[in-house]
């Protein structure tokens, strides 16, 4: 039996302009034999959406760096939810305080990721989800 690989769209919500990290996580999980595609720099969250739909995508990466993941994740969720992308697992990277983390994870963000974290967690936490 064959199996297809994980497809993950990583993405760069809002007005952050530095993506190294989001690079460094999509050369990862394509190492990693996932199918990645990456939005590049500034997407709305309609842009993100509607990518995932098109793509037809497993999982979503958010990469926020700019503190403005309050206002950007839960817009993500809603939009995704409303194309009918419902079982789409949306994971976060950047900065992120400890306190905002589980209100993201009640909204339905699968994990979230801070600075330093090992790539072979983030490709870890990301397969054993999408095999739930």
């Amino acid at each position: 039996m064959t199996t297809s690989p994980i497809r993950v769209l990583v993405a760069k919500p809002g007005l952050d302009g530095h993506d190294r990290g989001a690079k460094v996580i999509a050369r990862a999980l394509r190492d990693a034999g996932m199918e990645v595609i990456y939005t590049g720099l500034r997407q709305t969250p309609e842009m993100i959406a509607e990518a995932a739909l098109q793509e037809d995508v497993d999982v979503v990466g958010l990469s926020i760096l700019s503190g403005a993941h309050n206002a950007l994740v839960p817009k993500v969720m809603d939009l995704l939810k409303g194309k009918g992308l419902n079982d789409v697992r949306v994971f976060l990277g950047g900065i992120v305080p400890d306190e905002d983390i589980p209100p993201l994870k009640a909204m339905g963000v699968a994990d979230v990721f801070g600075p330093g974290t090992s790539t072979d967690v983030i490709v870890e936490s990301i397969r054993k989800t999408v095999s739930k």
